[in-house]
């Protein structure tokens, strides 16, 4: 479905599920389904302004989201209120399932963060990872999502990165 067919631009309902609890859930413009990658595009759906001390993620910030049914990670690409490019924040994730006017995806704890200008790239809540215990629950899923994080970390290290939204 793409957001620009007959009938206009549709909803979904964006549903982060983490350790089996819903983490968040929010309210989002799709912006087109290949089959493969789902893109969205949603405002800062927190309560309040989340200082990571590298970004600031606030009220007036949109999110363009990219979600794939084959990929183990998310990539979301923030801009301010103004438009300005913040940078691109993405989470390691089971591949998304899209059911309806749901799009679920289950936050498996690693992240990874790059700055518009590339110059910040960072591995994100690797203690966390370790401690949620995918690695002696689900060795395979812990083995594939290590194996996305260092791949987004290459592509965002190598110039590759830009290509995931285009």
């Amino acid at each position: 479905m793409s957001a620009n067919s007959p009938d206009g631009a549709r909803r979904v309902e964006v549903v982060l599920v983490k350790a089996g609890r819903t983490k968040i859930r929010y309210p989002a413009e799709l912006l087109s389904d290949d089959g493969t990658r789902v893109a969205v595009r949603a405002p800062w759906a927190g309560d309040a302004v989340r200082d990571f001390g590298f970004v600031r993620f606030e009220a007036g910030d949109v999110f363009t989201e990219y979600y794939w049914r084959d990929r183990w990670y998310s990539v979301k690409e923030v801009r301010d209120a103004g438009g300005g490019l913040k940078g691109w924040y993405c989470d390691i994730t089971r591949p998304a399932v899209l059911t309806g006017g749901e799009l679920v995806v289950e936050d498996l704890d690693l992240d990874l963060w790059r700055s518009a200008d590339g110059t910040d790239v960072r591995r994100l809540d690797e203690d966390e990872f370790a401690a949620s215990g995918l690695a002696e629950r689900d060795p395979g899923a812990a083995a594939r999502a290590m194996a996305a994080l260092d791949e987004l970390e290459n592509l965002a290290r190598g110039g590759g990165f830009e290509a995931l939204t285009a």
